[in-house]
């Protein structure tokens, strides 16, 4: 696909998080154009800047001939479903976390991708904040020494008109719970940052709500390192807190959260500078998004449709976050240590 050709991109489900991509495709309007859309409404497309933007059905977004990208902003229950039909009509998706909500359709996922050639990316724009994005390069360049240690927290809150709000966000089935819902994104970084894991184990509980899906939940990791690691995550524990990753290593200790360092204790190695932000409670006791994760992801899927390389979060890495969460309820409900890459 040429540089100079916009991608026609076309979005399934103009809710909330909906909105969210297509004001960050606006900052992209010189590489992207959203065509069409399903759901919301018209003046919420105009609204953030794309009034010739059509609304059309949801199967004639995927279809259209003139979308080049389709973007899976339904609840998490259909993620699949989506990504799926997408890639069967022989485009590429973008698809809102989590890709899906079982190891099988993981892997038919995996599976299509892979025969149909196309790219598929979950959006995991944490990875793209800047004090992640220097962490990783930090670890991956070896001078903060072998890691030892991860661990990520997440005690937010979410009051019962929070949950009352979606009937999903109430079960564990359909993706509401704290490990799939709110805690995805801390478990994805700490993933990227820290490698492999090949054992979980983990107990998850609801304590704050009368409902199916889990509120709390802790697990501890064994990854391919050697390193060790430990999440806590709780949607119960008012009023709520940011969430923080920490990880130690032999040069020091590194604590990230609010898309800064909270902490950095590297004697040998000074701490990256990071461009100025407004701290962000993002999470805490309100779902909120920041646009600027969700443009830089969108920059980089555009880059690999240009170049003809995989992007940053592409299927496998998309995969690999779904297995680790599919472990964690695996360990809970067996009682078990579970390795992630065994499970079918």
């Amino acid at each position: 696909m040429g540089s100079t050709q916009r991608v026609g991109v076309g979005i399934v489900g103009l809710g909330a998080i909906g909105v969210t991509h297509a004001q960050a495709l606006h900052e992209l309007r010189d590489r992207a154009e959203l065509v069409a859309f399903s759901g919301g409404s018209l003046a919420a497309a105009a609204a953030v800047g794309w009034p010739e933007a059509d609304q059309r059905s949801a199967a004639d977004v995927v279809r259209s001939p003139d979308v080049d990208v389709v973007v899976s902003c339904s609840p998490s229950e259909f993620h699949a479903r989506d990504v799926l039909e997408v890639l069967d009509a022989g485009k590429d998706v973008v698809v809102e976390k989590p890709m899906a909500l079982s190891v099988a359709d993981v892997d038919a996922i995996v599976t299509s991708a892979e025969q149909r050639g196309r790219t598929v990316s979950m959006i995991s724009q944490h990875r793209f904040d800047p004090a992640h994005a220097q962490l990783k390069a930090m670890v991956d360049s070896g001078r903060l020494g072998d890691l030892r240690l991860a661990r990520t927290h997440v005690h937010g809150y979410r009051t019962t008109a929070y949950y009352a709000s979606a009937d999903w966000r109430r079960s564990q089935e359909l993706g509401g719970g704290v490990v799939m819902n709110q805690g995805v994104h801390n478990i994805d970084v700490l993933l990227w940052l820290a490698g492999e894991v090949v054992e979980v184990t983990a107990q998850v509980a609801t304590l704050g709500q009368t409902m199916d899906a889990e509120d709390t939940a802790v697990a501890t990791l064994r990854f391919a390192s050697g390193a060790l690691g430990a999440l806590t995550l709780s949607t119960a524990t008012p009023p709520g807190r940011a969430g923080t990753i920490d990880l130690d290593f032999t040069g020091g200790s590194v604590s990230v959260g609010q898309s800064r360092f909270l902490t950095w204790d590297v004697p040998e190695v000074p701490a990256p500078e990071l461009p100025v932000r407004p701290v962000s409670l993002a999470g805490v006791s309100a779902p909120t998004v920041d646009l600027d994760g969700h443009v830089a992801q969108w920059r980089d899927v555009l880059d690999a449709l240009d170049s003809g390389t995989a992007p940053l979060v592409d299927v496998h890495e998309a995969a690999r976050t779904v297995r680790l969460l599919c472990a964690i309820y695996e360990a809970a409900a067996t009682g078990r240590a579970v390795t992630p890459a065994h499970l079918t």
